[in-house]
């Protein structure tokens, strides 16, 4: 499996189990958002990998993107989503698929109305560091 398959994996899975974020999303944390969509949710919306040299050279960086969708009136959910998303992946002990997480961690966070304004998106980008087993 890939490093970046493998870490994706593992985050949403993390995040899914993840008791605070649950109780604010449910199961709503999504690769791909389904069609009917229902709010608060977190979608993985995008994912950047480079080379990282690791101890034989085969490591990856990774920063994901993960983004909050949130109807509520104010910023009051989706700061608090960003907030449980960010205790969730606080350098989390995550299993991967053919591979070691080096570290991960929170390095960004942004919460603003969207252009509709009746949506709130929260953005929180995410660092972490893989190498192979």
């Amino acid at each position: 499996m890939s490093p970046e398959l493998a870490l994706q994996k593992a985050v949403i899975a993390c995040l899914r189990t993840d008791t605070g974020l649950s109780a604010l999303v449910g199961a709503r944390v999504h690769d791909q958002p389904p069609e009917d969509r229902i709010y608060p949710m977190v979608t993985l919306t995008r994912a950047e990998v480079r080379p990282w040299g690791g101890v034989d050279g085969e490591g990856t960086e990774h920063v994901l993107t993960l983004t909050v969708t949130s109807r509520f009136e104010g910023t009051e959910e989706a700061k608090a989503i960003i907030a449980a998303i960010r205790v969730a992946l606080d350098n989390p002990a995550l299993t991967l698929d053919g591979h070691r997480l080096v570290n991960l961690r929170c390095a960004f966070c942004d919460v603003f109305r969207a252009a509709d304004w009746r949506s709130v998106i929260g953005v929180a980008r995410v660092r972490a560091v893989v190498e192979p087993l």
